[in-house]
């Protein structure tokens, strides 16, 4: 399956993305990972003002397939979560590089984004699974 990642969008190993905008990142999961679990049921996401660890799990999502955590692709604080896709998960499947996006986050350091992959670099990361 082809996929088109954002170019301006960084991605983790574990399949989030960051885009940054302005002094806030979007934090989301891939179009690939959202391929992988198949029909999304259920979404669970930290409160407004939760502290975010790169690397650490922030919350889960859940599909008829399994639930997976996923993990957060940068440090900083959660300053918005998208209730929308909570009450509607599918959102999350029907464009998750845009109005699926799950949290907004004032990075810690935005050094953060510098070790996330680039667009062509994950697109060659997926095409080697």
């Amino acid at each position: 399956m082809d996929f088109n990642f954002p170019e301006k969008h960084r991605f983790a190993d574990s399949h989030e993305y960051a885009l940054l905008e302005g002094e806030l990142v979007r934090v989301g999961i891939s179009a690939f990972a959202v391929d992988q679990l198949g029909d999304i049921v259920f979404v669970d996401l930290p409160e407004v003002g939760t502290a975010l660890d790169r690397g650490k799990a922030f919350g889960s999502v859940e599909s008829v397939k399994a639930v997976e955590d996923m993990y957060s692709p940068i440090s900083g604080e959660v300053v918005q979560r998208n209730e929308s896709v909570l009450a509607d998960p599918e959102e999350l499947q029907n464009d998750p590089h845009g109005e699926g996006w799950l949290l907004i986050v004032r990075p810690s350091s935005l050094n953060d984004l510098e070790v996330l992959m680039d667009a062509d670099s994950y697109t060659k990361k997926i095409a080697s699974m």
